[in-house]
């Protein structure tokens, strides 16, 4: 099973699949938990706090960890291997797309974007609420209008509220939700196709899916992001409040 997986093209694309429906799944979960921060910042709070250093939260990130840098190896892999094998024909499959989509073709490109987005959020959020917690500190900081005050690591409505106020944040997290949604278009789809399930049939269907997925996770990440840029100041003043 080792052999099949490291070595054969079929047994990465299909570790391929499985990190990227794990990764999906997450996905989908963390979107509909920033949904909240819509409807009732306390709420929001509530969540990230039951998501805070505890033992059940760390093992999950740990894991989450572990999938992207399995997806993310595997990826260069493969388009390594295709290259020796094709040239520069990236990610073939089995049945072709109608008029080759521009995120087949670049798919690794795409990936880095979203990884590049990742880190940003880790360092706007991972590290200013788990990462505090792991190491016992009791508040991280954030700064609005060149005024610099505590954020209690729990208050993740007050981080999210203060780091969309800032333009140049929310631009650069619509640039990597739109990346992440052409990463999925094609990924989703890709999914399915090397796990068998693409054929005449199924191709539009599964396309479909790939579309409604990504355009869903799309649209709940960018409102969120959007609306605490409209909405910051009284986000943030409703935040302080739970301090």
């Amino acid at each position: 099973m080792g052999c099949f997986l490291t070595n054969s093209s079929v047994g990465k694309k299909f570790v391929m699949s499985i990190s990227g429906c794990f990764l999906v799944l997450f996905i989908l979960f963390h979107m509909s938990m920033n949904l909240t921060m819509l409807f009732s910042r306390d709420g929001y709070n509530a969540i990230c706090e039951f998501l805070g250093a505890n033992w059940y939260a760390l093992a999950g990130t740990a894991l989450l960890a572990a999938g992207v840098a399995v997806h993310f190896i595997y990826a260069i892999i493969l388009t390594i291997d295709n290259y020796r094998a094709r040239g520069k024909q990236r990610y073939a499959v089995t049945v072709q797309e109608k008029g080759v989509s521009w995120a087949s073709k670049n798919m690794l490109v795409l990936g880095v974007i979203v990884l590049l987005g990742l880190l940003l959020h880790l360092a706007h959020f991972w590290a200013k609420m788990q990462l505090v917690e792991i190491m016992h500190s009791e508040f991280a900081t954030a700064t609005v209008d060149g005024v610099t005050f505590p954020v209690a690591p729990t208050n993740g409505a007050l981080l999210m509220a203060v780091t969309f106020s800032n333009p140049v944040n929310l631009v650069l997290y619509l640039v990597w939700f739109v990346a992440l949604w052409y990463h999925l278009t094609h990924g989703v789809w890709s999914m399915f196709q090397t796990v068998g399930f693409a054929n005449d049939t199924w191709y539009p269907r599964l396309k479909c899916i790939a579309n409604v997925v990504a355009t869903l996770i799309f649209l709940g990440f960018a409102i969120v992001a959007i609306m605490c840029y409209l909405n910051s100041d009284v986000y943030i003043a409703e935040a302080l409040q739970l301090q």
